[in-house]
């Protein structure tokens, strides 16, 4: 029988597709379900922090200038030298408002990616781990609006705009091996879509292989449905410890004691280790019962109780088996950015602060993993400028 040419091409690839979809199915029923690791992760789901890469105790370094003459390699030197073992790079993106669909990069407010490449290179060379977090800021919020308040007009429109801005920072994630990628941060309106989550998360590990978490609200842990899809499941500290009472020590230990019980508790449930993604309070006088709120006393310095935060916290935290590390919010990322104890902002640089977060960061870590992190060697003080 005559067959023509074109029609043997297409009856050839029709037996092929058809080959390779039987045996996918007898692999699947032979109880593999894996691919080229080259391109995507095994459906294996990892459920502590990855072997190798030690408690993570970290600095957050926000990236929000796209001038290229930026000290931002400055401020990386800076952290190894505070003695963390890692450095988390926060990256925006911008919408409009609470009600906007689209999704914008800046690149006056945010540095290119092969600028962005280079840091990463530059903070592994000194020795840190990197935790790439990239954020969504409203441009011009209205009253009451932040990114937990998100509400777009279409959500189908902005999903595919973060997806594409996820997507984007995951490939250089993957090419500087970044040690952890940060999915999402505080979109406490969108952790309800659970299937829309689930498959972004797929999409990341497609491309990925490093340790994926989301950094969920302090307040906004327990309703996040998908917490199975991660590695780490991530969370802010911003708890009001003290109602108004003076933040003494004492005060804010026995405040974190039925938190503490309570996160564990909820913990074991997940089966996902914690990672701290925001741990901070503003230098200010109302620092232990607003930490969220760095405009509640921008007049009334008081870096008595910023310390006094650091310290109960660390002692509560610092050597809970279930946690993976913790992120400190925030370095200094500006030239003119005032630092010292006059300072009401988060930046815990010459401060009582910074020797509180330098003491418990130079602490022997506990033996659970197979390699003990490599930990910047401190100064006695950092410099002014």
């Amino acid at each position: 029988m005559f067959i023509r040419k074109d029609r043997l091409i297409v009856l050839v690839i029709f037996v092929g597709i058809v080959a390779c979809v039987l045996t996918h199915h007898l692999l699947i029923a032979n109880g593999s379900d894996r691919v080229s690791p080259t391109t995507h992760r095994t459906t294996t789901r990892i459920t502590t922090a990855p072997q190798g890469i030690g408690q993570l105790r970290g600095i957050t370094l926000q990236l929000q200038s796209g001038w290229e003459e930026h000290p931002y390699e400055k401020y990386v030197d800076e952290i190894a030298r505070a003695g963390a073992n890692t450095i988390s790079f926060v990256i925006p993106a911008y919408q409009e408002n609470a009600s906007s669909t689209s999704i914008f990069i800046d690149l006056r407010k945010a540095p290119t990616n092969p600028r962005l490449i280079e840091l990463i290179r530059l903070a592994h060379e000194k020795n840190l781990r990197v935790v790439l977090m990239p954020i969504v800021l409203l441009e011009n919020a209205r009253e009451g609006e932040w990114r937990g308040k998100i509400d777009p007009t279409s959500w189908d429109d902005w999903w595919e705009d973060y997806r594409d801005y996820i997507i984007r920072y995951a490939k250089i994630a993957q090419q500087t091996q970044t040690e952890v990628f940060v999915v999402g941060s505080e979109l406490v309106s969108t952790e309800q879509f659970a299937k829309r989550w689930r498959d972004l998360i797929r999409s990341v590990r497609d491309i990925y292989t490093g340790s994926v978490c989301y950094s969920a609200n302090w307040d906004h842990y327990r309703p996040v449905e998908w917490w199975d899809a991660l590695d780490l499941a991530g969370m802010t500290t911003y708890y009001d410890l003290t109602n108004g009472e003076a933040p003494t020590i004492e005060r804010l230990l026995a405040a974190w004691e039925p938190i503490k019980k309570d996160v564990l508790e909820w913990q074991k449930k997940v089966n996902r280790e914690i990672l701290f993604t925001e741990v901070g309070w503003p230098n200010q006088s109302t620092a232990a019962q607003y930490p969220w709120d760095y405009y509640r006393a921008t007049t009334k310095p008081d870096p008595t109780a910023q310390s006094n935060c650091f310290e109960a916290f660390f002692r509560t935290w610092m050597h809970e088996e279930s946690v993976a590390g913790f992120l400190v919010w925030e370095w200094r990322n500006h030239p003119e950015q005032k630092i010292g104890p006059e300072d009401t902002s988060y930046v815990p640089v010459g401060k009582p602060a910074m020797d509180v977060i330098r003491k418990y960061y130079q602490l022997p870590e506990a033996p659970k993993s197979t390699t003990q992190p490599t930990t910047g060697r401190a100064p006695e003080k950092l410099p002014a400028s």
